[in-house]
């Protein structure tokens, strides 16, 4: 049977478990809020090596322009002086110029297409990219909102619990107190049952020194203690 002070110690003790429980929340939140931005950034910068892909063909096939269209200036060059030439050998280089350059030009128009066959593609394979990774950045940035949202009830939550917690040392008397909060530093549950011998805290057999107290055989308003680990122990007879 529980004492008037061991029951003051339990009701304690239940209400310490939610302040510390709420407070473990609270503490764990910016950690969470954290994380969710660090995914939020992995996927932004995935949409932007997506964007620079992209940009990096089209920048390709801009150049392969400028250049097409530099030999085509050369060829055009090329066929005004075959023009002009009288000599059968200068007229014979100038068209081993022009064939050299038309053949020139003839592969980087193959290279302008295969780039934008690959500009078509990536841009394909962007646009739904981008679509999935702007649907899950708004997922994140929804977590983030609530973990917001659940900080603020958290914090109020916890006002209330520590207004709880000073409801419940009220009763007990300095001395115990004393002893509570010690034990607290250490051990999240600082009352536990005895049952079968055994503590239910460090789960080691007490003395029969601790199980004779715990039959009623001392004084009924001293706190007992498990001589393995120092908690405050109760009788378990269920």
């Amino acid at each position: 049977m529980l004492t008037p002070l061991l029951e003051k110690l339990l009701i304690l003790q239940d209400r310490d478990g939610k302040r510390l429980g709420i407070e473990a929340q609270l503490k764990a939140t910016p950690a969470e809020v954290a994380a969710v931005e660090q995914k939020i950034a992995s996927e932004k910068a995935a949409i932007e090596t997506a964007r620079l892909e992209l940009r990096q063909l089209e920048s390709k096939k801009k150049l392969i322009e400028a250049d097409i269209g530099s030999a085509e200036t050369k060829l055009n060059k090329y066929k005004t002086q075959q023009s002009l030439v009288k000599k059968n050998d200068e007229y014979q280089a100038l068209g081993h110029e022009i064939e050299t350059t038309e053949a020139a030009i003839g592969a980087l128009e193959e290279q302008e297409l295969q780039v934008m066959y690959q500009i078509d593609e990536a841009k394909k394979k962007f646009a739904a990219a981008e679509a999935v990774l702007k649907q899950n950045i708004a997922g994140h940035e929804t977590r983030i909102r609530n973990l917001r949202e659940r900080e603020i009830t958290l914090a109020v939550e916890l006002k209330a619990a520590q207004a709880e917690v000073a409801v419940a040392r009220e009763p007990v008397g300095e001395p115990t107190l004393r002893i509570y909060d010690r034990l607290a530093t250490r051990h999240v549950h600082v009352c536990v049952p005895v049952k079968g011998n055994t503590c239910g805290g460090c789960h080691l057999k007490v003395s029969s020194e601790v199980e004779s107290a715990l039959r009623g055989k001392g004084d009924p308003g001293k706190l007992i203690m498990c001589d393995q680990c120092g908690r405050i122990v109760w009788r378990d007879i269920a």
